[in-house]
């Protein structure tokens, strides 16, 4: 794209200001339950003791978990920022939600298990990768842009496998399984739909200012180094804690 061609890739110092206040503000948000993939402890327990089909309360549970989810929410931020259009914007989210859907559905079904570190890792790169990609840095380096689509629903994915290790570790009820994932995914998009109203709300203000165009490099460059603490996080609990 042609915004890309303007930005210079020396990182200054406002975009490295930016990053660690980022960074600080996502050391905060995980300093309750780092490693617990956005599920917190009273919802672990409702997960582990409920029995029987519980519509309304996963619906509430798959809401909460994306509203409150920062590594799907940085990650859907990435995507849609250069996104102008709504139908473009729902393209994209829905690529994310149908990877979504299939993996946490899939994985718990079927008990499909991997470290839960290792896939948490991966989702942090996701957003590393988004971000690198709105910098134009495939372009610069590789001179090729990768298929957003295509990463955009492959890291939709990861992010349901990572719900799903969770969910089974938790050992939820065989009793009312299949409907209450089902009132938990529509809880989740119900949750994704509301953070994205916001989020654009916001962006569509900040993009009718000058610094829209100013600050997107330093913001990517934030989303980017927010990204790789994420993935460090994870890579730490992989070495030094047990799955």
């Amino acid at each position: 794209m042609g915004h890309y061609r303007s930005w210079s890739f020396a990182i200054n110092r406002r975009a490295l200001f930016a990053g660690l206040m980022v960074c600080l503000a996502v050391i905060l948000g995980l300093a309750v339950d780092a490693f617990a993939h956005g599920v917190t402890q009273g919802d672990k327990g409702y997960i582990a003791e409920t029995s029987g089909v519980q519509i309304l309360p996963f619906l509430y549970l798959g809401a909460k978990h994306m509203m409150t989810g920062y590594d799907h929410l940085l990650f859907l931020f990435g995507v849609v920022f250069f996104l102008y259009k709504l139908k473009d914007v729902s393209i994209y989210v829905t690529l994310f939600a149908v990877g979504h859907i299939i993996t946490l559905l899939g994985g718990v079904l079927f008990e499909i298990k991997f470290n839960p570190y290792i896939i948490d890792a991966i989702i942090g790169f996701s957003v590393v990768y988004k971000a690198l990609d709105n910098m134009g840095a495939y372009q610069r380096w590789f001179g090729f842009q990768p298929n957003t689509k295509a990463a955009t629903f492959i890291f939709g994915l990861f992010h349901g496998f990572g719900l799903a290790t969770k969910i089974l570790d938790y050992e939820i009820s065989k009793d009312g399984l299949l409907a209450n994932l089902i009132a938990f995914n529509v809880g989740v998009e119900i949750g994704q739909i509301l953070a994205l109203v916001a989020i654009l709300i916001l962006m569509n203000f900040w993009r009718r200012t000058d610094s829209f165009m100013r600050r997107a490099y330093s913001v990517n460059t934030a989303l980017m180094m927010a990204g790789f603490l994420l993935i460090s996080y994870q890579l730490t609990g992989l070495l030094y804690l047990p799955a």
